[in-house]
């Protein structure tokens, strides 16, 4: 068999940190070379000529899952360009949806990768700042007049690990629901709330 192009090889190496970055958000990091080269389609044996280390590839995965335009919720704010109150709105209703409780591995970084990043928050300074970089730029989306959108964010993140964990079960949209409304329509200071059409 010949040997893999640099072209092939980045496309390769694309294709793990991709797949990474997803199942890392559904499955959690303690995801296995194996079922990741897998996932993959590609060899196990080529994980180490692509990476130095597992803990490597956490960071290109994390890095990876923020910097990716079509994970969880960009999309708000450009259907509403120029509405920021719309976008919010709009940013609230599709992070506390079904979908995206059901849809880890394209959803939020912020919350796909909280547990493990709590686990052990030394385990990459890289990963770790693009982190708080994320959440910084995802509350400041929400921010309203004098709120920095921290609490926003906090209520949203928090909701929707809870209504992961308790899927199945009708306390699940129970939380979103609560959520939701204790964001758009009494929990922020805002003008008349939008109606509900879900």
């Amino acid at each position: 068999m010949g040997r893999v192009s640099q072209a092939q090889a980045q496309e390769n190496r694309q294709r793990v940190v991709a797949t990474a970055s997803r199942m890392f958000r559904e499955k959690g990091t303690a995801v296995s070379v194996a079922d990741l080269m897998k996932a993959a389609g590609l060899t196990h044996g080529g994980f180490y000529k692509q990476f130095a280390s597992k803990e490597d590839l956490v960071d290109e995965a994390i890095v990876h899952a923020f910097e990716d335009p079509t994970a969880h919720s960009p999309v708000a704010v450009e259907e509403h360009a120029g509405d920021h109150e719309a976008a919010r709105r709009m940013l609230i209703e599709n992070y506390l949806s079904i979908w995206h409780r059901d849809h880890a591995g394209d959803g939020c970084p912020v919350s796909g990768f909280a547990a493990d990043l709590g686990r052990d928050p030394d385990q990459a300074a890289r990963a770790q700042q693009v982190y708080i970089n994320g959440v910084r730029n995802r509350a400041a989306r929400l921010a309203t007049g004098d709120d920095d959108g921290m609490a926003q964010l906090c209520t949203m993140v928090g909701a929707l690990v809870l209504a992961r964990a308790t899927r199945g079960n009708p306390i699940s949209e129970e939380l979103l629901q609560a959520a939701r409304t204790a964001l758009t329509e009494n929990g922020t200071g805002q003008s008349e709330p939008q109606q509900r059409t879900d």
